[in-house]
């Protein structure tokens, strides 16, 4: 069993950067960050590059510090209350070739003091890319089904998106009573799985992603292929 990409470390300095969330602290602590966090995130992203491509050749783990798959530490405040100038979580996400932004299909990790857990999906997609993927779950219930209900995806993967992530209703063109009609309400198409703080920090990290990310395989070509995306 080799070493860990993680140790407890990480949650103790976001421990601490929750309580002191500020430019002096950072400054001070922005070493500790280096150490513990960005140096074993790439070193993660570089191995977990063949894992990825194992599930699908078009989705990229990118080492690079600034626009790659480690997401910054700093916040954008511009158009915030919250004036706290650093994020409180390590986000890892692992974006489809053609995406530019976080509305693109992909996979992803969040790290954070009672808050681990993977995503894949499409988050928030704006509403022309929405409706293509109502209309691919409208007209082939059955792929939809394949990816979504069964026990290979369900036993690991969770979509539960609570009435604030739904519309109020189904939108007009497609038939209310269809068997998936709260699933075309989705303002979001993401799904979730819980990782514990031991699971995060285990020499097993990478095996444990890799495994859950590949149990989404058919969800995550269903989306792709909806909006015109290789997969």
């Amino acid at each position: 069993m080799g070493s860990s990409y993680f140790s407890s470390g990480v949650f103790t300095f976001l421990r601490e950067l929750e309580a002191n969330n500020n430019r002096e602290w950072w400054e001070d602590n922005k070493d500790r960050y280096i150490r513990l966090i960005r140096e074993p995130a790439k070193e993660f992203i570089a191995d977990f590059g063949p894992r990825l491509q194992s599930i699908s050749d078009r989705f990229v783990a990118d080492t690079r510090t600034n626009g790659g798959s480690l997401m910054r530490p700093y916040r954008d405040t511009r158009f915030s209350k919250d004036k706290t100038p650093l994020k409180e979580n390590v986000g890892i996400q692992f974006r489809h070739e053609m995406g530019k932004d976080v509305h693109a299909p992909g996979f992803y990790l969040h790290i954070a003091p009672r808050d681990c857990w993977a995503g894949v999906g499409l988050w928030r997609p704006e509403p022309k890319v929405a409706r293509r993927i109502r209309e691919a779950i409208h007209e082939r219930p059955d792929d939809w089904k394949r990816a979504t209900k069964y026990k290979a995806f369900t036993k690991v993967w969770t979509i539960d998106p609570g009435e604030d992530e739904l519309l109020k209703r189904v939108p007009k063109e497609f038939d209310p009573d269809f068997e998936y009609a709260d699933d075309l309400r989705m303002k979001s198409f993401t799904a979730g799985h819980r990782l514990t703080q031991k699971a995060v920090t285990s020499p097993d990290f990478d095996d444990i992603v890799g495994k859950a990310f590949k149990a989404a395989g058919n969800y995550t070509e269903f989306l792709c292929t909806s909006i015109g995306l290789p997969y």
